[in-house]
């Protein structure tokens, strides 16, 4: 008989035990994972960081056609810019916004504009972000009364 209540009492400990190790794992590989995603943004940063053929990186153009094209900015295009980059997450807004404020401001500054028109600001949009980001902006510019049609050429790239 003693036996069997060493034999249960060792079963019965193994069971919190064996939900603490599991715990341990679980929350491992969430940490893991974590940091397998921050290691992903921080080596996409490292590569828009090193210079490319020119002398220059991606973040130096870009901060060169934001400064190039400060001047040319009105309260009126920076308020759509503004809503353009609205639906992206709150901590990487800033980071969009630069970026397609760089590539809204080369295309003005390539035109010879006198200042940012909604059509740079849209123009810009398009080029500087990703194919999966066009229905947000075609569904916006829908609810905008604003006819897109001609930038399909750029959505269709």
């Amino acid at each position: 008989m003693p036996h069997l209540n060493i034999t249960w009492l060792a079963l019965a400990s193994a069971g919190p035990n064996r939900w603490f190790m599991n715990s341990i794992a679980f929350w491992g590989f969430v940490m893991l994972g974590v940091m397998c995603i921050g290691g992903f943004f921080m080596f996409r940063k490292f590569l828009k960081v090193l210079p490319k053929a020119d002398g220059m990186s991606k973040l130096d153009w870009q901060n060169h056609w934001v400064e190039k094209s400060r001047h040319l900015w009105t309260d009126e295009a920076k308020a759509f810019l503004d809503l353009l980059v609205q639906p992206v997450p709150t901590p990487f807004r800033d980071i969009a916004k630069h970026s397609i404020a760089a590539e809204i401001g080369k295309i003005a500054l390539q035109e010879e504009a006198s200042e940012v028109t909604q059509d740079h600001c849209i123009k810009g949009y398009i080029v500087a972000t990703p194919k999966r980001d066009y229905k947000f902006l075609m569904n916006f510019l829908e609810k905008s009364n604003i006819d897109y049609r001609p930038y399909q050429h750029l959505i269709n790239k």
